[in-house]
């Protein structure tokens, strides 16, 4: 999850390290901090972490040390926002230029899309030597590498659009750089989308090609998520039902590799959980909201009578709303001040509103001044 719990200058809170550590004592499996910067050019949230020669690196070993308590691991998920950066605190650049309503960025040139790999590589590294157990990278919800894969925002005619080769070149280059970078032995996973959900984008067959693609590239795990936040398009869960979204995906999958294949989004029960693994296509199920309900949810699962999290219902929030509201809640997590009553929706869209205000003053204060 982005938790947003950064400091506004990269760097991880107090707040931040304790959450992880929280978590691990739930006993999860692994944790993955999203997303982390390698630049401060094109971030996501201005809670986002940044790795780069100006970080905190006594903070960041905390962090890294906090989130490997009771056998847990501690990934960072390294992301760059391209076209859907935090508008107030950098320029949006894309694959290509776009100018609609509700999105506009100008094209990446050649040498800036070249330079990815080694970037996304150099930020692989100093997680590593940060002590870090591994890293995911992001090809998913419609941040860049996302962005590569889909003919809304890629309209390259040069070797990084047009054909469906090239639409995964970058992808493919950068999963190479970085595992040349980091070694054999180092987890790399990666995020990737089943369906831009609109028409003319990224399809769900096209994620099978990129798949097989994949099968040969060295990562350890494929994390199977879906949507994009192009404009128009649905969430993941406005068409998928009552359950995990992607489960049906997986089993299609497994026919294109031999990778491990990890799940994402819409478990709700351990029932589910189970039921996705013993069916033989899912090796690993990722949990998002159920973990900030209940973040001893693991502990919970395996106990003798395992107890579900309880989700709260909200009746036409918002745009964001759901996303403030969780945000805000993982917050309490961190600060240790969760209570069982359900926060207020517009409570904790202000003050979601009101402390990514005072990051974004703090990161134009460090990184912009």
């Amino acid at each position: 999850m982005s938790d947003s719990l950064g400091d506004g200058r990269g760097n991880p809170t107090d707040a931040q390290i304790r959450l992880y550590g929280r978590w691990a004592q739930g006993s999860v499996a692994v944790s993955i901090i999203g997303e982390v910067q390698g630049t401060p050019a094109f971030p996501e949230k201005p809670g986002n972490l940044l790795l780069g020669s100006g970080s905190d690196l006594q903070k960041l070993k905390m962090l890294a040390n906090n989130g490997v308590t009771n056998g847990a691991l501690l990934w960072l998920q390294l992301g760059h926002a391209g076209a859907m950066e935090h508008p107030q605190i950098s320029v949006a650049k894309g694959p290509s230029t776009i100018n609609i309503s509700g999105l506009s960025c100008t094209a990446l040139t050649r040498e800036e899309v070249r330079s990815l790999p080694s970037e996304f590589a150099r930020t692989a590294c100093q997680a590593k030597d940060l002590g870090f157990g591994g890293i995911q990278i992001h090809a998913a919800h419609g941040f860049l590498l996302s962005q590569f894969l889909s003919p809304l925002f890629n309209k390259r005619q040069d070797e990084y659009g047009a054909l469906v080769t090239s639409l995964m070149r970058v992808l493919l280059e950068v999963a190479d750089d970085v595992r040349a970078a980091v070694g054999s032995r180092f987890p790399i996973a990666l995020k990737l989308k089943t369906t831009d959900q609109l028409e003319g984008g990224f399809g769900e067959e096209d994620a099978l090609d990129v798949i097989s693609a994949l099968d040969s590239a060295g990562i350890d795990i494929i994390d199977i998520s879906g949507g994009t936040y192009f404009p128009g398009a649905k969430s993941a869960s406005d068409s998928a039902g009552g359950g995990p979204y992607f489960v049906d995906f997986a089993g299609r999958a497994r026919m294109r590799t031999k990778k491990p294949l990890m799940v994402t989004g819409g478990f709700k029960t351990s029932k589910q959980a189970v039921d996705a693994i013993s069916d033989g296509n899912v090796d690993v199920i990722g949990l998002a909201r159920a973990l900030v309900l209940k973040p001893d949810l693991p502990n919970s699962w395996r106990s003798e009578i395992p107890k579900d999290p309880i989700f709260p219902h909200f009746t036409t929030p918002p745009e964001g709303g759901i996303t403030a509201w969780y945000t805000m809640r993982l917050t309490q997590l961190a600060e240790n001040l969760e209570t069982t009553e359900i926060p207020d929706l517009e409570t904790a869209i202000r003050e979601y509103e009101d402390r990514d205000r005072d990051r974004v003053t703090a990161w134009k204060n460090h990184f912009l001044d």
